[in-house]
């Protein structure tokens, strides 16, 4: 008798399981039909392009997210607007080795820099990887342009370790009245590419560019071999005051609980030297392409799921930062945050963003990805994508954690174009993604609670988020309550 109502008391839970699941295997199953996946992203790229923020391209990309996320089927769409602090654009940047002989330089400016007016027979001083103890060693930095030397990029640390070495060389520069930095692009073969070191969205402190390795080695060696180079430059960027950009926000009306909230989602702007193909016109085709595969099999997820292109990711996730402040009342009700940035590479499971208290809730609901390799969980957390906020304010974050791939090379570049895209990786993405999406969207609880600010804090310590916060200039704002939860 006691093993008999036992059994019947864990019948609920098993068929919640076994409806639970059949929901999953149904909406994985729709996720591997024929779709406009493909066709979606030919128009982004190919036809849109790159996508900065203030541009009209951007708001053609806009445009194509609302009319993609309906012909898709979501129950409703709309646009968010939100504030940049600054336009940019670029101009004809150009750089001459002048002096003792002339050669011209392969460069771009990095975005959200200030223009320089033409300056000629400026001095070249090489400040070699930019530490405190080389521009110690360096002479006469005033007035200067600052050659910096780079590592070549092979790894995803070699990626970071680019963004966080800017912020103290810049420091360095300023301080030191240097009339600009150029930076060694970190790829082979010319390559050319756009980062801004602006941490949100303003106007960064000093004109700089990014300039071809081998340019830059060559400039290099010739000045340790003794010579003194001078140089021409000008940087006729286009600087502009504030502006407004969009998310765009589809529907699926929850059947059960309305209320609450699943968020699948992936910056839509990109940069503009190239097409924004692998960063991030992939993954915002295949948030597109989840909400079809969700709707056309029948599945009414229980909770409401939100499929959100945010914009200005690029100048400092500030479409998404944008989205945590409006939304302010409703993130207690928010079950998990499910975010895709990384390229084509193979997903091989999701970074929790340091919330260990989900790991048992999570490792549940990517048990059905177990056939496709992408079942790993990991407890790590990095600033640089759109989960960023959301993690600050103490809601549940899933971003896909995928191998290099052929994102690295052509991170931000002049060849991220659509035919870097690996199509059929690209469609396996969407069922791992739709398949946690679901599974959040109907699983009975939400993986884990809303942390508070101090159980927030000792996650970003715990991870080192907190010293990446701190290099970037963000952690008093943090501290002070202006970014993040403040209670």
């Amino acid at each position: 008798m006691r093993r008999a109502r036992l059994s019947l008391s864990l019948l609920p839970i098993l068929l919640c399981a076994a409806v639970a699941q059949n929901a999953t295997d149904r909406v994985i199953a729709e996720a591997q039909k024929p779709s406009a996946l493909e066709v979606n992203l030919q128009q982004l790229t190919d036809q849109v392009g790159g996508r900065v923020p203030g541009t009209p391209a951007m708001q053609k990309a806009v445009d194509w997210g609302v009319a993609s996320f309906k012909a898709a089927g979501a129950d409703s769409v709309h646009t968010e607007s939100f504030a940049i602090q600054a336009s940019w654009a670029e101009g004809a940047t150009k750089m001459t080795v002048v002096a003792p002989d002339q050669f011209t330089l392969r460069a771009v400016s990095i975005a959200w820099t200030p223009a320089l007016a033409p300056q000629t027979h400026i001095p070249i001083v090489d400040v070699a990887q930019g530490t405190e103890a080389d521009f110690a060693r360096a002479a006469n930095i005033a007035g200067a342009i600052l050659l910096v030397h780079t590592e070549e990029m092979h790894t995803w640390d070699d990626l970071f370790a680019e963004y966080l070495k800017a912020p103290g060389i810049i420091d360095r520069a300023v301080k030191a009245r240097a009339l600009a930095i150029a930076f060694q692009s970190t790829r082979p073969h010319d390559l050319l590419y756009r980062h801004t070191n602006a941490g949100d969205g303003e106007i960064d402190r000093l004109p700089m560019v990014l300039v071809a390795r081998e340019d830059a080695g060559r400039v290099a060696r010739l000045l340790a071999s003794g010579q003194k180079l001078y140089a021409d430059l000008s940087i006729p960027n286009t600087v502009g005051g504030p502006i407004h950009a969009a998310n765009v926000v589809a529907e699926l009306r929850g059947s059960e609980k309305p209320d609450e909230f699943v968020i699948l989602g992936a910056h839509l702007d990109s940069w503009d030297l190239g097409t924004g193909a692998l960063d991030n016109g992939c993954n915002a085709a295949l948030v597109v392409d989840a909400l079809r595969a969700i709707k056309a099999s029948g599945v009414r997820p229980q909770r409401t799921i939100r499929f959100i292109l945010f914009s200005g990711e690029e100048e400092g996730m500030v479409g998404s930062h944008s989205y945590t402040n409006s939304h302010g009342a409703e993130l207690d009700k928010i079950a998990g945050v499910v975010i895709f940035d990384s390229g084509i590479g193979r997903v091989t499971g999701f970074s929790l963003g340091g919330r260990r208290d989900i790991m048992n809730a999570a490792t549940t609901l990517v048990a059905p990805l177990k056939s496709l390799d992408a079942s790993t969980l990991t407890t790590d957390a990095d600033w640089g994508t759109d989960n960023f906020d959301f993690l600050l304010q103490g809601v549940p974050t899933f971003v896909a954690n995928q191998e290099e791939a052929n994102y690295l090379l052509n991170y931000h570049a002049m060849s991220d174009t659509f035919d870097k895209v690996d199509l059929a990786e690209l469609r396996k993405h969407v069922v791992e993604a739709a398949a946690l999406t679901i599974g959040l969207a109907n699983a009975p609880a939400a993986p884990g609670p809303r942390l508070h600010h101090a159980q927030i804090e000792q996650t970003l310590v715990e991870t080192h988020l907190a010293d990446q916060l701190k290099t970037f200039g963000m952690w008093n704002d943090w501290e002070s309550g202006k970014r993040g939860r403040k209670d």
